[in-house]
């Protein structure tokens, strides 16, 4: 099986997500969407911000690496009575069957950035948009010092090396990196714009309910976990997760959970 595939089906994402949309839907006010613009949802899960995108009138297509994803968001989409909102499973790296210029919106908040060839992925997504068109990336930033970046960094050194040749998705949240990618793939580096912005992780529940999800249900985390435990570091893996999450929360209560992620906002003008 692919490996990323593999990666995303290997938990439910949808038990994260569930706490991302609030700020999907903010996100998605902020790109500029209007009635009827047709729209690719790259590396979309369940539809965080495809479904905002759709209620806003546009035409979105969302294309996920893992079915339990796909059939997740066909499932939201039927039941928000969205007829112009679809998924289908398919890879970030060869968007097969999707002709050139479909799109006049490319959107991937944190999916594009983890497909396996990164100048693949930028070649696509500047392939399947019209020119004239948009993409629009949101890209976790390495060594930052909020949640995710964090959650990653820690995971990793729980975990064996990764194979020769790996390229980790974290550099897509370095400007130079993403100018490099999408300047392979033709486009200039003055259509590429870069803003930092804030994605919050909410739940009426205390943080550590949000390690037990990270743990039980994402992928690099769930792989963490497994990896501790056959060197007998559970407990320590799980007290710096632990530790993180409480000391990131701003949530008044110890009850509740908000923690605040920054993240890197690509906007590339075809």
């Amino acid at each position: 099986m692919n490996p990323n595939k593999q990666l995303w089906e290997k938990g439910d994402f949808t038990r994260i997500a569930d706490t991302m949309r609030e700020s999907g839907t903010a996100l998605v006010a902020k790109i500029g969407i209007t009635p009827h613009t047709k729209v690719l949802d790259l590396g979309c899960g369940d539809g965080t911000t495809a479904i905002p995108e759709a209620q806003l009138g546009a035409d979105v297509t969302g294309i996920d690496i893992a079915e339990n994803l796909v059939a997740a968001g066909n499932a939201r989409a039927k039941a928000a009575g969205l007829s112009n909102c679809s998924f289908r499973q398919g890879d970030a790296t060869d968007l097969n069957g999707t002709p050139d210029h479909s799109f006049d919106l490319t959107v991937s908040i944190f999916g594009a950035m983890f497909a396996p060839k990164p100048f693949d992925a930028a070649s696509e997504m500047v392939r399947v948009t019209k020119p004239g068109g948009r993409i629009v990336m949101g890209n976790w930033i390495p060594g930052d010092p909020t949640l995710v970046a964090q959650i990653l960094k820690i995971s990793s050194a729980y975990t064996p090396p990764p194979p020769e040749g790996f390229v980790s998705p974290m550099l897509w949240g370095m400007e130079q990196h993403v100018t490099e990618r999408f300047g392979k793939a033709g486009v200039p580096p003055e259509n590429i714009s870069f803003e930092r912005e804030t994605f919050t992780f909410q739940g009426p529940f205390p943080p550590s309910e949000l390690v037990h999800r990270f743990r039980t249900f994402y992928g690099p985390t769930m792989n963490a976990f497994e990896a501790a435990e056959k060197n007998g570091k559970t407990a320590d893996l799980q007290r710096e997760l632990e530790s993180l999450f409480d000391s990131q929360n701003k949530s008044d209560s110890a009850s509740s959970t908000s923690i605040p992620a920054t993240f890197l906002l690509v906007t590339v003008k075809l």
